[in-house]
């Protein structure tokens, strides 16, 4: 569990940390000096800066500096992120270096930054994979991918199948069926079709630990062929040379990006057209459950799951949403359109409606995890105390 607990915390802190960064990098090289950047979140424990005389000064806690000359870089009390102060929300300034006194592009390009520099940091993390080995299907690879450790891996279960009755999972990997190892999909479907109505006995691999499950073939419909009700592909580790990998990395990141946001697609429709939404929609307790499952599986394994963490913080930040970043390019369209600002007391009051909301959905996703992961989490937290 305190493994659980350090990776959660070290992955989200490396998301919004590098969000953040994107803001403050792009906001310097116009020329904007934001009041704070910070790693963590406040109370601030120490922060250092140049004075007026260009000097290093050092501020320990809340004191307000009133001094400085540049950007206060902090260490907060709280280990999770991080966040810069660009003074968007403040009524715009005489300097020509405030925020709100900046092009429209130039700030559209700093609210922008953060969702860019979480798509790059998922395109790094795939690219060092690759360098590493990854593990993915290994069908339509490029010509230079090195495979090792090939196995077959269940990608879907059916609803009300023989494989869901015996409690299979999407994500396990089949080693043998009654004892003869399967190393191939051909070889499995024929295995399993010769059996229709027989008891089989099947080892698979789930997180790193190897268990058995009886399951019956059956005629499926969807095939005519005897099988247990699992969609199945033939997986392994890549492997690629340096610039293969960073260009498989930047490949990846694209089709990952694109299948989340057809995901998002099909949460949304579904809320909106009352379809419900998905079970698998996780929320704080669910994401530190699956980053505990994935940790134990080893490094690369926390490379590919933070990867893709950071694509879905992209793809959320993204969304034309009040309090998020979508939502702040939102109004500057509409100050390009109109030609002068929205109020600020307007826009602050209308992300302040949004981010409530916001609020709202975190208690309702964490409530379901509570109900879907809740013993299995507190009681191993419990447990560090123990």
């Amino acid at each position: 569990m305190f493994l659980t607990i350090v990776v959660f915390i070290a992955v989200l802190s490396l998301l919004v940390f590098v969000h953040e960064l994107g803001h403050f990098w792009v906001a310097k090289r116009f020329g904007l000096i934001p009041e704070e950047f910070g790693f963590g979140y406040p109370p601030r424990a120490v922060g250092y800066y140049k004075n007026k005389e260009g000097k290093w000064q050092k501020v320990f806690g809340n004191k307000p500096v009133n001094d400085a000359s540049d950007t206060v870089y902090s260490i907060n009390w709280v280990p999770i992120g991080g966040f810069v102060k660009l003074g968007e929300d403040d009524v715009a300034e005489a300097g020509a270096n405030h925020f709100n006194n900046k092009p429209i592009w130039q700030r559209a390009a700093i609210l922008f930054a953060g969702v860019f520099m979480n798509f790059l940091l998922a395109a790094f993390l795939f690219a060092v994979g690759y360098m590493i080995g990854l593990p993915q299907a290994i069908s339509d690879l490029n010509p230079s991918a090195e495979i090792s450790n090939k196995r077959i891996q269940i990608m879907e279960v059916m609803s009300g199948s023989p494989a869901e009755q015996a409690e299979f999972k999407a994500g396990d990997a089949i080693l043998s069926i009654n004892n003869e190892a399967m190393i191939s999909l051909d070889q499995m479907e024929k295995y399993v079709d010769e059996r229709k109505g027989q008891k089989l006995n099947y080892k698979i691999e789930r997180a790193g630990v190897e268990i058995e499950k009886e399951a019956t073939p059956e005629v499926r419909q969807e095939t005519g062929k005897g099988g247990i009700g699992v969609a199945i592909i033939e997986s392994g580790i890549v492997r690629y040379p340096f610039f293969v990998a960073i260009w498989e990395g930047f490949k990846t990141a694209v089709e990952m990006t694109l299948a989340i946001l057809f995901a998002f697609y099909v949460l949304l429709k579904g809320i909106f057209t009352g379809t419900g939404v998905s079970a698998d929609l996780a929320g704080p307790v669910g994401i530190a459950v699956l980053t505990g499952q994935v940790a134990k599986m080893g490094f690369v394994y926390i490379l590919q799951f933070t990867a893709i963490l950071s694509i879905n913080l992209a793809i959320i930040n993204a969304l034309p949403f009040p309090a998020l970043d979508g939502g702040r390019l939102l109004f500057l369209l509409i100050e390009s359109i109109k030609g002068s600002p929205v109020k600020k007391e307007l826009e602050g009051t209308i992300h302040y409606v949004g981010f409530i909301l916001l609020m709202i959905l975190v208690v309702f996703v964490t409530y379901r995890d509570v109900a879907k992961y809740g013993g299995k989490f507190f009681s191993s937290l419990l447990s560090l105390f123990n």
